[in-house]
């Protein structure tokens, strides 16, 4: 195929399926090499801004999914008449950071490091796609582990989990002192 086929056929897929696809069956569909898919997509997502189109190709680790920019998504929501997203407690964001700096890992482990049941918030994120089991562990009992999916990576604006930030040492970490100091100085 020529590069503008390819283009478009990738294009036509990855709208067609409307979730993320792995580059490696994206390379198969398109019978070419796996270097040559991230290639496309980078083209692929060029030919969008030239065109100022409203869609744009997320990189989800190691796959690909055609997406609405960011700029579009509240036009899409009322056109679709879309619940509004709700705002993750503060609870689902502790949990979130625990199996996203730990993955995978069980409701027991996340448990021990909360301090308190969670169960309910775990099986929450579980539901809005955030967090997927991993498999069984080989241990009595054999407990479920937890990973962060796809969707997290995307509701997040993360290409992998590798751009998390670092986790801030002690020293760099501030205290609550030192905040109410700054704010009232």
């Amino acid at each position: 195929m020529q590069i503008e086929e390819l283009l478009t056929v990738t294009e036509a897929v990855l709208f067609a399926s409307g979730e993320p696809i792995e580059a490696q069956k994206l390379a198969q569909v398109l019978d070419t090499e796996l270097e040559t898919v991230h290639k496309l997509v980078i083209m692929l997502n060029d030919k969008l801004d030239e065109r100022q189109s409203p869609l744009t190709v997320l990189t989800l680790d190691d796959s690909y999914q055609l997406s609405v920019k960011t700029k579009y998504s509240e036009y899409v929501k009322k056109a679709l008449e879309t619940k509004r997203n709700t705002v993750l407690s503060p609870a689902a964001m502790e949990v979130l950071t625990i199996v996203a700096y730990n993955q995978p890992v069980t409701k027991s482990f996340v448990e021990s490091v909360r301090g308190v049941d969670s169960s309910s918030t775990v099986n929450s994120l579980v539901e809005k796609e955030l967090l997927a089991e991993a498999g069984r562990l080989d241990l009595p009992g054999r407990p479920i582990a937890y990973k962060t999916t796809p969707n997290f990576l995307r509701c997040f604006g993360l290409s992998s989990i590798s751009e998390l930030p670092a986790i801030p040492r002690n020293a760099e970490q501030i205290n609550i002192d030192e905040v109410i100091e700054n704010a009232e100085n």
